[in-house]
């Protein structure tokens, strides 16, 4: 087993295939992007319902939470597979399913699944922030939206930043699971190279690559926390603060 792992030639072969390997490792990068952005919209969406005083609202948010939180992605991946396409046509009226890329299905899949977990990331931050900060930042003529983005949002920052750089990097692990709808992502190319040729230094290969995109990102959640730490600078917010007097 160890003399395969060190053939020469089986290293070989596997750096003359890398063509595969690159075009599944770009592929699996356009899926995390999307991903992340429909999981961050969709999360603080669903986060900022479950604070809210609407029961219906946070009614919303709590079926979603548990359903994809308690229902495995790969079931989820294949629902999509399967039933996406004639889903689509009952609701566009199309004579034929409508077929889903497989960058679709991949977006869409695991922005959706970790959606519901960001949302409890942003619930947390939230409810961390005592409620009177609001109240406060309303009585001095902040609006709700100010109020949020210069009041609450910066207190939350030191709490929900390692919870939600933990999802990024969560995500970026879970695309994997479009190797089982062959996807063309990363892995769907590593176990193409494996069946292939039979050497598990495609696989070994994989595992590099995803380290590729999760170690940026896990040196970026320690800048981003050391950068929360330092003292923050005082805000000019229009409308409400003046403008600081330059010196002639």
């Amino acid at each position: 087993m160890l003399d395969g792992l060190l053939d020469p030639r089986r290293w070989q072969i596997t750096f003359d295939s890398m063509g595969s390997f690159w075009e599944g490792f770009g592929f699996t990068l356009q899926v995390v992007v999307a991903g992340l952005a429909i999981s961050l919209v969709l999360g603080t969406i669903l986060g900022v319902f479950s604070t809210t005083r609407s029961r219906v609202l946070r009614a919303i948010s709590r079926v979603y939470v548990e359903f994809f939180q308690n229902t495995p992605l790969p079931v989820q991946v294949f629902f999509y597979y399967m039933a996406g396409p004639r889903v689509l046509q009952a609701i566009l009226h199309t004579p034929s399913p409508v077929r889903l890329s497989s960058f679709a299905i991949g977006a869409v899949g695991v922005g959706l699944y970790h959606a519901a977990y960001i949302a409890e990331v942003i619930r947390t931050g939230i409810e961390a922030v005592p409620r009177g900060q609001m109240e406060a930042a309303l009585s001095q003529g902040f609006s709700r939206v100010q109020a949020y983005r210069y009041v609450i949002l910066p207190q939350t920052f030191k709490v929900i930043l390692p919870p939600l750089c933990n999802q990024a990097l969560n995500l970026v692990k879970n695309t994997s699971v479009l190797a089982l709808i062959a996807g063309g992502d990363l892995m769907y190319n590593a176990d193409n190279f494996v069946s292939t040729y039979g050497y598990l230094q495609g696989y070994i290969m994989a595992c590099v690559l995803y380290f590729i995109i999760c170690f940026p990102l896990a040196m970026l959640v320690q800048w981003l926390e050391k950068r929360s730490k330092e003292r923050p600078r005082a805000k000019v917010i229009p409308g409400i603060t003046p403008e600081p007097v330059k010196e002639a």
